[in-house]
Protein backbone atom coordinates (compact mmCIF):
# COMPACT_ATOMS: atom_id res chain seq x y z
CA UNK A 1 0.00 0.00 0.00
CA UNK A 2 1.43 3.22 -1.20
CA UNK A 3 2.13 5.55 1.84
CA UNK A 4 -0.35 8.33 0.39
CA UNK A 5 -3.16 6.80 1.66
CA UNK A 6 -2.06 6.74 5.47
CA UNK A 7 -2.80 10.61 5.88
CA UNK A 8 -1.21 12.09 8.91
CA UNK A 9 -3.42 12.03 12.02
CA UNK A 10 -5.78 14.19 12.57
CA UNK A 11 -5.45 16.49 15.46
CA UNK A 12 -7.69 15.93 17.73
CA UNK A 13 -9.34 19.52 17.58
CA UNK A 14 -10.04 19.16 14.01
CA UNK A 15 -12.23 15.75 13.38
CA UNK A 16 -15.12 16.57 11.84
CA UNK A 17 -16.59 13.68 13.01
CA UNK A 18 -17.02 11.05 15.71
CA UNK A 19 -18.55 8.24 14.18
CA UNK A 20 -20.72 6.06 16.40
CA UNK A 21 -20.23 2.14 15.81
CA UNK A 22 -22.89 0.53 18.26
CA UNK A 23 -24.80 2.10 21.40
CA UNK A 24 -23.82 4.83 23.33
CA UNK A 25 -20.72 7.13 22.66
CA UNK A 26 -19.10 5.77 19.38
CA UNK A 27 -15.24 5.09 20.22
CA UNK A 28 -15.07 6.55 23.23
CA UNK A 29 -17.89 4.80 23.93
CA UNK A 30 -16.21 1.43 23.58
CA UNK A 31 -12.57 2.74 25.18
CA UNK A 32 -14.97 3.57 28.22
CA UNK A 33 -16.21 0.39 28.65
CA UNK A 34 -13.13 -1.84 27.31
CA UNK A 35 -11.38 0.42 31.15
CA UNK A 36 -14.49 -1.15 33.00
CA UNK A 37 -14.72 -4.64 31.56
CA UNK A 38 -10.91 -5.66 30.99
CA UNK A 39 -8.30 -6.59 33.49
CA UNK A 40 -6.03 -4.19 34.93
CA UNK A 41 -3.40 -6.61 33.27
CA UNK A 42 -4.47 -4.97 30.03
CA UNK A 43 -1.30 -3.10 28.02
CA UNK A 44 -1.09 -1.77 24.76
CA UNK A 45 -4.47 0.20 25.29
CA UNK A 46 -3.28 1.79 28.47
CA UNK A 47 -0.63 3.94 25.59
CA UNK A 48 -2.59 3.19 22.42
CA UNK A 49 -6.27 4.37 23.09
CA UNK A 50 -7.86 3.88 19.48
CA UNK A 51 -10.30 1.62 18.11
CA UNK A 52 -9.07 -0.16 15.14
CA UNK A 53 -12.06 -0.95 12.17
CA UNK A 54 -9.75 -1.41 9.00
CA UNK A 55 -6.24 -2.32 8.55
CA UNK A 56 -4.13 -2.76 5.39
CA UNK A 57 -0.36 -3.22 4.89
CA UNK A 58 1.70 -0.59 7.52
CA UNK A 59 -2.31 1.67 7.87
CA UNK A 60 -4.72 0.96 10.69
CA UNK A 61 -8.03 3.17 10.46
CA UNK A 62 -9.96 3.50 13.88
CA UNK A 63 -13.12 4.51 14.85
CA UNK A 64 -12.60 8.29 15.02
CA UNK A 65 -11.36 8.14 11.50
CA UNK A 66 -8.09 8.99 11.85
CA UNK A 67 -5.37 7.26 10.00
CA UNK A 68 -2.06 5.33 11.70
CA UNK A 69 0.67 4.21 10.50
CA UNK A 70 1.79 0.99 12.54
CA UNK A 71 4.98 -0.07 13.68
CA UNK A 72 4.16 -2.39 16.11
CA UNK A 73 2.88 -4.94 13.86
CA UNK A 74 1.27 -6.81 16.64
CA UNK A 75 4.55 -7.04 18.21
CA UNK A 76 6.57 -8.43 15.55
CA UNK A 77 3.34 -10.75 14.37
CA UNK A 78 2.44 -8.93 11.10
CA UNK A 79 5.61 -9.47 8.89
CA UNK A 80 3.60 -8.95 6.18
CA UNK A 81 1.25 -6.21 7.43
CA UNK A 82 -2.40 -6.14 7.84
CA UNK A 83 -4.55 -8.38 6.26
CA UNK A 84 -1.85 -9.01 3.29
CA UNK A 85 -3.65 -10.02 0.33
CA UNK A 86 -1.76 -14.15 0.24
CA UNK A 87 -2.64 -13.98 3.83
CA UNK A 88 -6.47 -13.40 2.88
CA UNK A 89 -6.69 -15.87 -0.12
CA UNK A 90 -4.67 -18.55 2.46
CA UNK A 91 -7.25 -18.41 4.99
CA UNK A 92 -10.27 -17.81 2.58
CA UNK A 93 -9.14 -20.86 0.48
CA UNK A 94 -9.39 -23.50 3.54
CA UNK A 95 -12.87 -21.72 4.69
CA UNK A 96 -14.37 -22.56 1.39
CA UNK A 97 -12.71 -25.93 1.17
CA UNK A 98 -15.28 -26.96 4.17
CA UNK A 99 -11.92 -28.34 5.81
CA UNK A 100 -12.15 -29.10 9.86
CA UNK A 101 -11.35 -26.07 11.78
CA UNK A 102 -10.39 -27.75 14.88
CA UNK A 103 -8.40 -30.92 14.40
CA UNK A 104 -6.10 -31.30 17.60
CA UNK A 105 -2.79 -32.71 16.11
CA UNK A 106 -4.51 -34.89 14.02
CA UNK A 107 -2.70 -34.69 10.61
CA UNK A 108 -3.91 -32.71 7.81
CA UNK A 109 -3.15 -31.59 4.35
CA UNK A 110 -2.60 -27.71 5.42
CA UNK A 111 -0.69 -28.88 8.43
CA UNK A 112 1.52 -31.06 6.59
CA UNK A 113 1.88 -28.10 3.76
CA UNK A 114 2.95 -25.46 6.92
CA UNK A 115 5.83 -28.11 7.81
CA UNK A 116 7.22 -28.31 4.81
CA UNK A 117 7.38 -24.90 3.90
CA UNK A 118 8.74 -23.87 7.47
CA UNK A 119 11.12 -26.78 6.86
CA UNK A 120 12.38 -25.27 4.07
CA UNK A 121 13.30 -22.24 5.93
CA UNK A 122 15.56 -23.66 8.52
CA UNK A 123 19.06 -23.74 8.70
CA UNK A 124 19.68 -26.86 6.92
CA UNK A 125 22.24 -29.09 9.01
CA UNK A 126 18.69 -28.77 11.61
CA UNK A 127 16.19 -29.57 9.21
CA UNK A 128 17.95 -32.32 7.68
CA UNK A 129 17.12 -34.32 10.93
CA UNK A 130 14.06 -31.98 12.59
CA UNK A 131 11.19 -33.00 14.63
CA UNK A 132 8.37 -30.40 14.93
CA UNK A 133 6.22 -30.16 18.46
CA UNK A 134 2.74 -27.70 17.99
CA UNK A 135 2.10 -26.39 20.88
CA UNK A 136 -0.58 -23.97 22.29
CA UNK A 137 -0.92 -20.70 20.15
CA UNK A 138 1.08 -18.86 22.38
CA UNK A 139 4.79 -18.31 22.52
CA UNK A 140 4.97 -18.64 25.93
CA UNK A 141 3.19 -22.57 25.11
CA UNK A 142 6.61 -23.26 23.38
CA UNK A 143 8.80 -21.69 25.81
CA UNK A 144 7.39 -24.11 28.14
CA UNK A 145 7.81 -26.85 25.74
CA UNK A 146 11.30 -26.48 25.07
CA UNK A 147 12.20 -26.34 28.60
CA UNK A 148 10.23 -29.41 29.53
CA UNK A 149 11.75 -31.39 26.48
CA UNK A 150 15.14 -30.31 27.58
CA UNK A 151 14.59 -31.33 30.92
CA UNK A 152 13.24 -34.77 29.71
CA UNK A 153 16.12 -35.29 27.06
CA UNK A 154 19.04 -34.29 29.64
CA UNK A 155 17.58 -35.61 32.83
CA UNK A 156 18.98 -32.71 34.41
CA UNK A 157 16.65 -29.88 35.51
CA UNK A 158 18.62 -26.40 35.81
CA UNK A 159 18.25 -23.82 33.07
CA UNK A 160 20.78 -21.15 31.67
CA UNK A 161 19.06 -17.94 30.48
CA UNK A 162 20.18 -14.34 30.18
CA UNK A 163 19.85 -10.65 31.92
CA UNK A 164 17.39 -8.90 29.82
CA UNK A 165 15.67 -11.72 28.76
CA UNK A 166 11.89 -12.38 27.88
CA UNK A 167 10.29 -15.39 26.64
CA UNK A 168 6.58 -14.78 28.19
CA UNK A 169 4.57 -14.94 31.00
CA UNK A 170 3.85 -18.40 32.13
CA UNK A 171 5.55 -19.58 35.23
CA UNK A 172 8.41 -21.44 33.02
CA UNK A 173 9.03 -18.74 30.82
CA UNK A 174 8.80 -16.01 33.29
CA UNK A 175 11.30 -17.51 35.64
CA UNK A 176 13.79 -17.63 32.40
CA UNK A 177 12.47 -14.01 31.90
CA UNK A 178 15.07 -10.71 33.47
CA UNK A 179 12.08 -10.16 35.78
CA UNK A 180 11.76 -12.93 37.31
CA UNK A 181 11.36 -11.90 41.48
CA UNK A 182 11.37 -15.79 42.51
CA UNK A 183 15.02 -17.31 40.24
CA UNK A 184 14.92 -20.52 39.46
CA UNK A 185 17.50 -20.00 36.88
CA UNK A 186 21.02 -19.35 36.82
CA UNK A 187 21.33 -15.67 35.11
CA UNK A 188 24.26 -15.11 32.79
CA UNK A 189 25.19 -11.10 31.58
CA UNK A 190 24.28 -10.37 27.85
CA UNK A 191 26.72 -8.32 25.92
CA UNK A 192 25.48 -5.00 25.23
CA UNK A 193 27.58 -2.17 23.47
CA UNK A 194 25.86 0.92 25.23
CA UNK A 195 25.09 -0.29 28.78
CA UNK A 196 28.16 -2.91 29.34
CA UNK A 197 27.49 -4.77 32.73
CA UNK A 198 31.14 -4.82 32.89
CA UNK A 199 31.39 -1.25 31.96
CA UNK A 200 33.37 -1.99 28.78
CA UNK A 201 30.94 -2.56 25.50
CA UNK A 202 32.85 -3.92 22.37
CA UNK A 203 34.27 -7.12 21.79
CA UNK A 204 36.28 -6.84 25.27
CA UNK A 205 32.54 -7.14 26.91
CA UNK A 206 31.47 -9.70 25.23
CA UNK A 207 34.48 -11.89 25.77
CA UNK A 208 34.20 -10.79 29.67
CA UNK A 209 30.52 -12.43 29.05
CA UNK A 210 31.68 -15.27 27.70
CA UNK A 211 34.61 -15.91 29.99
CA UNK A 212 31.76 -15.19 32.73
CA UNK A 213 30.21 -18.47 31.55
CA UNK A 214 32.72 -20.62 31.06
CA UNK A 215 34.27 -20.47 34.38
CA UNK A 216 30.54 -20.68 36.14
CA UNK A 217 29.96 -24.01 34.17
CA UNK A 218 33.62 -25.63 34.99
CA UNK A 219 34.01 -24.35 38.89
CA UNK A 220 33.03 -26.92 40.93
CA UNK A 221 32.50 -24.72 44.05
CA UNK A 222 30.09 -22.48 41.22
CA UNK A 223 27.15 -23.84 42.72
CA UNK A 224 25.81 -24.09 39.69
CA UNK A 225 25.23 -28.07 38.32
CA UNK A 226 25.44 -29.32 35.05
CA UNK A 227 21.86 -27.29 33.47
CA UNK A 228 19.46 -28.96 31.29
CA UNK A 229 19.66 -26.30 28.78
CA UNK A 230 20.42 -22.67 27.76
CA UNK A 231 17.67 -20.42 26.15
CA UNK A 232 18.62 -16.86 24.59
CA UNK A 233 17.26 -14.33 22.05
CA UNK A 234 20.16 -13.42 19.18
CA UNK A 235 18.11 -10.10 19.37
CA UNK A 236 16.59 -8.85 22.94
CA UNK A 237 13.39 -7.44 22.02
CA UNK A 238 11.21 -6.55 25.31
CA UNK A 239 14.93 -6.22 26.78
CA UNK A 240 15.78 -3.26 24.73
CA UNK A 241 16.21 -4.25 20.80
CA UNK A 242 20.38 -5.21 22.12
CA UNK A 243 21.60 -7.72 19.10
CA UNK A 244 24.11 -10.39 20.06
CA UNK A 245 27.51 -9.98 19.04
CA UNK A 246 28.10 -12.81 16.47
CA UNK A 247 31.35 -14.08 17.68
CA UNK A 248 29.30 -14.01 20.87
CA UNK A 249 26.56 -16.06 19.60
CA UNK A 250 29.21 -18.84 18.18
CA UNK A 251 31.14 -18.95 21.69
CA UNK A 252 27.92 -19.87 23.31
CA UNK A 253 27.47 -22.28 20.84
CA UNK A 254 30.36 -23.75 21.38
CA UNK A 255 30.40 -23.44 25.08
CA UNK A 256 27.03 -25.32 25.17
CA UNK A 257 28.33 -28.06 22.60
CA UNK A 258 31.59 -28.90 24.35
CA UNK A 259 29.51 -29.58 27.67
CA UNK A 260 26.51 -31.62 26.07
CA UNK A 261 24.00 -28.70 27.14
CA UNK A 262 20.76 -27.99 24.71
CA UNK A 263 21.41 -24.43 22.92
CA UNK A 264 17.20 -22.97 22.89
CA UNK A 265 16.87 -20.07 20.43
CA UNK A 266 13.95 -18.14 21.23
CA UNK A 267 13.12 -16.80 17.82
CA UNK A 268 9.24 -16.15 18.42
CA UNK A 269 10.03 -11.90 17.77
CA UNK A 270 13.10 -12.32 15.82
CA UNK A 271 12.13 -14.99 13.21
CA UNK A 272 10.66 -14.89 9.23
CA UNK A 273 13.09 -12.25 8.22
CA UNK A 274 12.96 -9.73 10.73
CA UNK A 275 16.40 -9.04 11.37
CA UNK A 276 17.85 -9.10 7.72
CA UNK A 277 17.81 -12.44 7.99
CA UNK A 278 15.11 -15.34 8.09
CA UNK A 279 16.33 -16.72 11.10
CA UNK A 280 18.21 -14.40 13.39
CA UNK A 281 20.75 -16.90 14.20
CA UNK A 282 21.79 -17.59 10.68
CA UNK A 283 24.01 -14.18 10.99
CA UNK A 284 26.15 -16.18 13.14
CA UNK A 285 25.79 -18.83 11.72
CA UNK A 286 24.87 -20.84 14.68
CA UNK A 287 22.39 -23.65 14.56
CA UNK A 288 20.88 -24.32 17.77
CA UNK A 289 19.25 -27.85 19.31
CA UNK A 290 15.72 -26.16 19.44
CA UNK A 291 14.16 -23.31 17.72
CA UNK A 292 11.38 -21.86 19.64
CA UNK A 293 9.19 -20.26 16.99
CA UNK A 294 5.78 -17.96 17.33
CA UNK A 295 4.21 -14.73 15.89
CA UNK A 296 5.03 -14.25 12.10
CA UNK A 297 4.60 -17.83 11.30
CA UNK A 298 0.95 -17.91 11.98
CA UNK A 299 0.80 -15.15 9.17
CA UNK A 300 -1.04 -12.49 11.98
CA UNK A 301 -3.10 -16.27 13.44
CA UNK A 302 -2.46 -17.69 17.23
CA UNK A 303 0.67 -20.53 16.54
CA UNK A 304 3.39 -21.26 18.16
CA UNK A 305 5.76 -24.51 17.55
CA UNK A 306 9.02 -26.07 18.70
CA UNK A 307 11.54 -27.28 16.50
CA UNK A 308 14.76 -29.48 17.33
CA UNK A 309 17.03 -32.25 16.52
CA UNK A 310 15.51 -35.85 17.00
CA UNK A 311 17.95 -36.90 19.40
CA UNK A 312 15.97 -34.85 22.00
CA UNK A 313 12.76 -36.81 20.99
CA UNK A 314 12.18 -38.28 24.34
CA UNK A 315 8.82 -37.48 25.59
CA UNK A 316 6.03 -39.66 26.38
CA UNK A 317 2.93 -39.54 23.87
CA UNK A 318 1.28 -36.23 25.95
CA UNK A 319 3.80 -35.26 27.45
CA UNK A 320 3.27 -31.72 26.21
CA UNK A 321 -0.53 -31.07 24.96
CA UNK A 322 -2.80 -28.93 23.66
CA UNK A 323 -6.50 -28.65 22.72
CA UNK A 324 -5.88 -25.78 20.20
CA UNK A 325 -2.36 -26.73 18.41
CA UNK A 326 -4.10 -27.47 15.38
CA UNK A 327 -5.37 -23.78 14.08
CA UNK A 328 -5.83 -24.71 10.40
CA UNK A 329 -6.12 -21.27 10.02
CA UNK A 330 -3.17 -20.07 11.46
CA UNK A 331 -1.15 -22.77 9.37
CA UNK A 332 -2.62 -21.73 6.24
CA UNK A 333 -1.91 -18.05 6.83
CA UNK A 334 1.52 -19.25 7.94
CA UNK A 335 2.60 -21.45 4.82
CA UNK A 336 1.39 -18.30 2.65
CA UNK A 337 4.14 -16.09 4.98
CA UNK A 338 6.85 -18.07 4.76
CA UNK A 339 6.43 -18.41 1.22
CA UNK A 340 6.06 -14.74 0.29
CA UNK A 341 8.92 -13.69 2.74
CA UNK A 342 11.17 -16.37 1.27
CA UNK A 343 9.96 -16.20 -3.06
CA UNK A 344 10.28 -12.11 -2.35
CA UNK A 345 13.42 -12.14 -0.40
CA UNK A 346 11.97 -9.74 2.41
CA UNK A 347 14.56 -10.88 4.87
CA UNK A 348 17.32 -9.04 2.68
CA UNK A 349 14.69 -6.33 2.10
CA UNK A 350 14.91 -5.51 5.51
CA UNK A 351 18.31 -5.82 6.24
CA UNK A 352 18.84 -3.32 3.53
CA UNK A 353 15.94 -0.88 4.56
CA UNK A 354 16.61 -1.52 8.11
CA UNK A 355 20.25 -0.35 7.61
CA UNK A 356 19.42 2.84 6.03
CA UNK A 357 16.72 3.58 8.69
CA UNK A 358 19.48 3.22 11.52
CA UNK A 359 21.54 5.97 9.39
CA UNK A 360 18.35 8.21 9.80
CA UNK A 361 18.47 7.95 13.04
CA UNK A 362 22.26 8.38 14.06
CA UNK A 363 21.53 11.69 12.15
CA UNK A 364 18.79 12.48 14.52
CA UNK A 365 20.66 11.06 17.64
CA UNK A 366 23.41 13.68 17.01
CA UNK A 367 21.22 16.07 16.69
CA UNK A 368 19.17 15.43 19.89
CA UNK A 369 20.86 15.17 23.57
CA UNK A 370 18.31 13.07 24.45
CA UNK A 371 19.16 10.18 21.82
CA UNK A 372 21.32 7.95 23.65
CA UNK A 373 21.57 5.04 21.66
CA UNK A 374 19.87 3.94 18.13
CA UNK A 375 20.74 -0.15 17.68
CA UNK A 376 18.91 -3.06 15.70
CA UNK A 377 19.12 -5.65 13.31
CA UNK A 378 17.06 -5.31 10.06
CA UNK A 379 13.45 -3.82 10.69
CA UNK A 380 13.84 -4.44 14.58
CA UNK A 381 15.15 -0.95 15.88
CA UNK A 382 14.87 0.53 19.51
CA UNK A 383 16.37 4.20 19.92
CA UNK A 384 17.30 4.66 23.53
CA UNK A 385 16.15 7.96 25.56
CA UNK A 386 18.10 9.30 28.21
CA UNK A 387 18.59 12.69 30.17
CA UNK A 388 21.80 14.15 29.34
CA UNK A 389 21.19 16.38 32.13
CA UNK A 390 20.95 14.27 34.47
CA UNK A 391 24.61 12.16 33.76
CA UNK A 392 27.40 12.31 37.11
CA UNK A 393 30.84 12.94 36.45
CA UNK A 394 31.46 9.11 36.97
CA UNK A 395 28.83 7.97 34.75
CA UNK A 396 29.73 5.92 31.42
CA UNK A 397 26.38 7.12 29.94
CA UNK A 398 23.37 9.06 31.24
CA UNK A 399 20.68 7.60 32.86
CA UNK A 400 17.35 6.52 31.09
CA UNK A 401 14.45 8.64 30.51
CA UNK A 402 11.37 6.70 30.85
CA UNK A 403 9.00 9.80 31.12
CA UNK A 404 10.58 11.09 28.36
CA UNK A 405 10.14 8.36 26.33
CA UNK A 406 6.81 7.80 26.98
CA UNK A 407 6.22 11.49 25.66
CA UNK A 408 7.79 10.61 22.53
CA UNK A 409 5.58 8.01 21.98
CA UNK A 410 2.01 10.15 22.46
CA UNK A 411 3.88 12.40 20.24
CA UNK A 412 4.20 10.01 18.02
CA UNK A 413 0.79 8.82 18.32
CA UNK A 414 -1.04 12.45 18.07
CA UNK A 415 0.61 12.12 14.40
CA UNK A 416 -0.44 9.25 13.40
CA UNK A 417 2.21 7.02 14.27
CA UNK A 418 2.44 3.68 16.33
CA UNK A 419 5.54 2.92 18.03
CA UNK A 420 5.81 0.85 21.54
CA UNK A 421 8.20 1.33 24.55
CA UNK A 422 10.39 -1.36 25.91
CA UNK A 423 14.02 -1.59 27.40
CA UNK A 424 15.01 -2.50 31.25
CA UNK A 425 13.58 1.30 32.05
CA UNK A 426 10.70 1.40 28.92
CA UNK A 427 13.08 4.24 28.03
CA UNK A 428 13.74 2.41 24.28
CA UNK A 429 11.30 3.67 21.14
CA UNK A 430 10.83 0.11 19.38
CA UNK A 431 10.15 0.23 15.84
CA UNK A 432 9.15 -2.85 14.09
CA UNK A 433 7.64 -2.11 11.11
CA UNK A 434 6.17 -4.73 8.85
CA UNK A 435 9.03 -6.20 6.25
CA UNK A 436 6.83 -4.72 3.18
CA UNK A 437 7.27 -1.27 4.33
CA UNK A 438 8.25 1.07 1.39
CA UNK A 439 10.79 3.31 1.00
CA UNK A 440 8.26 6.42 0.91
CA UNK A 441 6.30 4.61 3.80
CA UNK A 442 9.76 4.63 5.61
CA UNK A 443 10.48 8.23 4.97
CA UNK A 444 6.64 8.76 6.42
CA UNK A 445 7.58 6.97 9.29
CA UNK A 446 10.84 8.66 10.27
CA UNK A 447 9.74 12.28 9.59
CA UNK A 448 6.81 11.67 12.18
CA UNK A 449 9.06 10.30 14.11
CA UNK A 450 11.99 13.47 14.06
CA UNK A 451 9.01 15.43 14.80
CA UNK A 452 7.96 13.83 17.63
CA UNK A 453 10.99 14.18 19.29
CA UNK A 454 11.47 17.31 18.82
CA UNK A 455 8.34 18.08 20.10
CA UNK A 456 8.74 15.95 23.54
CA UNK A 457 12.37 17.15 23.83
CA UNK A 458 11.07 21.12 23.50
CA UNK A 459 8.24 20.02 26.35
CA UNK A 460 10.32 18.03 28.95
CA UNK A 461 13.88 20.61 28.62
CA UNK A 462 14.18 23.05 31.06
CA UNK A 463 15.49 26.16 30.76
CA UNK A 464 19.02 25.57 32.81
CA UNK A 465 20.64 28.22 35.04
CA UNK A 466 23.14 29.65 33.36
CA UNK A 467 25.42 28.37 36.56
CA UNK A 468 24.73 24.30 35.63
CA UNK A 469 26.99 22.48 35.12
CA UNK A 470 27.51 21.01 31.30
CA UNK A 471 25.95 17.27 30.86
CA UNK A 472 28.66 14.84 30.78
CA UNK A 473 30.53 14.18 27.02
CA UNK A 474 28.89 11.75 24.84
CA UNK A 475 30.29 9.52 22.36
CA UNK A 476 27.97 9.70 19.32
CA UNK A 477 25.92 5.75 19.38
CA UNK A 478 26.81 3.60 16.47
CA UNK A 479 23.89 1.60 14.76
CA UNK A 480 24.16 -2.26 15.94
CA UNK A 481 23.86 -4.58 12.97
Amino acid sequence: MAVTESAPAVPPAARAHTPTTDQGGGYEGILGRQSQRESAARTYARSLPIVPVRARGLTIEGADGRRYLDCLSGAGTLALGHNHPVVLEAVKKVLDSGAPLHVLDLATPVKDAFTSELFATLPGELADDARIQFCGPAGTDAVEAALKLVRTATGRRGLLAFTGAYHGMTAGALAASGGADDVRVTRLPYPQRYRCPFGLGGERGAELSATWTENLLDDPKSGVAAPAGMIVEAVQGEGGVIPAPDDWMRRMRGITADRSIPLVVDEVQTGVGRTGAFWAVEHSGVVPDVMVLSKAIGGSLPLAVIVYRSELDAWEPGAHAGTFRGNQLAMAAGTATLRYVRENKLAERAGTLGARILGRLQGLAAAHPCVGDVRGRGLMIGVEVVDPDAAGPDDSVPPAAPALARAVQQECLARGLIVELGGRHSAVVRLLPPLTLTDEQATAVLDRFADALAAAERAHTPHPPASRRAPAPRTAPRPSH
